[in-house]
């Protein structure tokens, strides 16, 4: 699982011709200002992060030297903390917005090229776990834009500082820190049986790694040696990434065959939104409770043998999109916790696919 660390660096240099340079007064020197650095911070001075270090190790059997030495060099991340800030009140969520950064040429390109490589480890993961090939391309299109982009954030640092600096202002802040305690526990835990320097791993500011963007505690529930090369490796194995997030979506309960979600319309005499809004995006309903509460299902959805879920997509100030969300669409928001997520996974790797075929 070692990952290879690339460092850019360009230099530019701008000058004048020395002509017209001679025939200019000289200039009036301003100072620079530049942004006043904040002093790095390292957790080896955090006391609740050396504490739970030494919890750790005991725990899990791990030598408490080293177990507090990475968590100790683990520095704090701005951009973590930044990057899981709730925006502020009132900011409205934007559905056309966000499918726009997503269904766009760019990745329906790069997910056309991935399938065309991987056409027959992607039809093989499709067969074994009944998961389709679509979705698949469409989670890792979503994700680093079909593996051209990982991630830049050393993950231990991500994680580190999630685990001990999660902003307070969160609703959840602390069910999230818990959350990023165990996924710091299962990266050291992870990376010391495979060998890993900790610090050698890239990813996401939330610490998310590979082509699939796994959290450590999903990468050591479900990622797979679907290569059969005898190691698991999310970062350059497109046939480990491929049958990996085909595992998690069966271990979430995929059913093979079952659409995601269907169109709905809405029957102004009947309609009680509120009652189905409720659930948030749980399939609570069956097709006749559906229906007797407003929401209006035609052809194939009428024959669907399970619940519904009314999912709500906000535009902006403009009207909200909706559709029926099945099982299957839930199983989609368990990569990710987001309605706007799945359905843009969904309707990139339809896109990606209609893409494939000839007019």
């Amino acid at each position: 699982m070692q990952r290879r660390s690339i460092t850019l660096a360009a230099l530019a240099t701008l000058t004048l011709p020395a002509a017209f340079a001679q025939a200019q007064p000289p200039a009036k020197q301003r100072p620079i200002r530049r942004p006043e650095a904040r002093p790095a911070f390292f957790y080896g001075d955090h006391p609740a992060a050396m504490a739970f270090a030494d919890d750790l190790a005991t725990r899990r059997q791990l030598d408490p030297a080293w177990v507090r030495a990475q968590i100790g060099q683990a520095q704090r991340l701005e951009a973590a903390i930044r990057g899981v800030t709730p925006p502020p009140r009132g900011v409205p969520k934007n559905w056309a917005a966000y499918r726009a950064r997503f269904i766009e040429p760019t990745r329906i390109a790069a997910g056309q090229r991935f399938w065309q490589d991987n056409r027959e480890t992607l039809a093989r993961a499709e067969a074994e776990f009944g998961v389709p090939a679509s979705l698949i391309v469409g989670v890792i299109g979503v994700e680093p834009l079909s593996g051209r982009h990982t991630g830049t954030h050393k993950v231990l640092d991500a994680i580190t500082t999630l685990a001990f600096d999660f902003p307070a202002s969160h609703p959840r802040a602390a069910a999230r820190t818990a959350f990023f305690r165990d996924e710091l526990e299962q990266l050291l835990s992870l990376c010391q049986r495979n060998g890993t320097d900790p610090h050698s791993l890239l990813g996401s500011f939330a610490g998310a790694m590979g082509l699939p963007q796994f959290m450590p505690s999903s990468w050591a529930r479900y990622a797979i040696d679907f290569d059969a090369d005898g190691k698991v490796d999310l970062f350059d194995s497109p046939a480990d990434v491929i049958g990996s997030v085909a595992n998690y979506f069966k271990a979430f309960g995929w059913q093979s065959g079952m659409p995601t979600h269907f169109p709905v319309r809405f029957d102004p005499a009947t309609l009680d939104l509120d009652t189905l809004l409720a659930p948030d995006i749980l399939p609570s309903f069956g097709v006749a409770d559906f229906q007797a509460k407003g929401a209006v299902l035609e052809g194939a959805a009428l024959q669907h043998t399970g619940k519904f879920a009314l999912v709500e997509l906000e535009n902006a100030g403009a009207p909200s999109s909706y559709v029926a969300g099945t099982e299957n669409f839930y199983v989609v928001t368990r990569y990710n916790w987001s309605s706007y997520y799945a359905l843009a996974v969904i309707e990139l790797g339809e896109a990606v696919k209609r893409s494939l075929t000839p007019p």
